[in-house]
């Protein structure tokens, strides 16, 4: 074979294989199912300074425990990961359970594990940074 035709066949060669790995890869990417995507929480937050600092904590209750009324620091989103518990905030009061995601607005509010077994909540703290 004359190098001109070697060349040729080892580019033709290459060529084939990458366009058939690229489209093997497409229908790989086409069969492979999808992640799926739920909106669980939306709020428009306006911080009285420009940095915050964010603490993400993760809180444990027994069952039928009960926290003193309190605020922390900032308000942040909370997600419940485990059990039902019920939030007083502000007068008003809202049921939450495994899945649901709720805004906490860091005024004085009370938390009550009012299921049978341990409630888990996950929490980001939105601290304003003075």
């Amino acid at each position: 074979m004359a190098p001109m035709q070697i060349r040729f066949f080892f580019c033709s060669t290459a060529a084939i294989f990458l366009l058939s790995s690229v489209c093997s890869l497409a229908i790989a990417t086409q069969d492979q199912e999808k992640p799926s995507l739920a909106s669980l929480l939306e709020e428009t937050v306006t911080f009285p300074t420009k940095e915050v600092k964010v603490i993400v904590h993760r809180t444990q209750f027994p069952a039928s425990f009960k926290t003193p009324e309190h605020t922390h620091k900032g308000p942040g989103p909370r997600y419940v990961i485990k059990g039902t518990v019920k939030i007083t905030e502000g007068g008003k009061t809202h049921t939450y359970q495994a899945g649901q995601a709720f805004w906490e607005s860091g005024h004085p509010m009370t938390l009550e594990n009012i299921g049978a077994e341990e409630a888990e909540v996950v929490g980001f703290e939105l601290i304003p940074i003075e």
